[in-house]
């Protein structure tokens, strides 16, 4: 079995976690920080998405794995949006709103 493949699949299962709390805490809450912290989870939902891609050759004109291809900048602008985004909404949240 290819092990970008296992790892790809091993990836999805955290990020699944992460999408789910994420669209629960939205529905609870409509503010713009939980907005912020699902966007964020969707990118990075969107990155172990592009590499099941590139392990499975789904695509194959999007040249995954190569530099400069459109594959690579997805994953990168995937990537750097969702570890931007996801801590700072939580970080938000868990700064504004009060202790029981």
């Amino acid at each position: 079995m290819n092990p970008a493949l296992v790892k790809a699949c091993i990836a999805l299962l955290p990020v699944s976690l992460l999408i789910l709390g994420s669209t629960v805490m939205f529905i609870r809450r409509r503010e713009w920080r939980s907005l912020l912290q699902l966007i964020g989870a969707g990118f990075l939902v969107v990155v172990v998405l592009v590499h099941l891609c590139e392990a499975t050759h789904l695509f194959p004109w999007m040249n995954w794995g190569a530099e400069q291809s459109a594959g690579h900048y997805l994953d990168l602008l995937s990537a750097i949006s969702g570890l931007v985004l996801f801590p700072t909404g939580y970080f938000l949240y868990a700064i504004t709103v009060p202790r029981r």
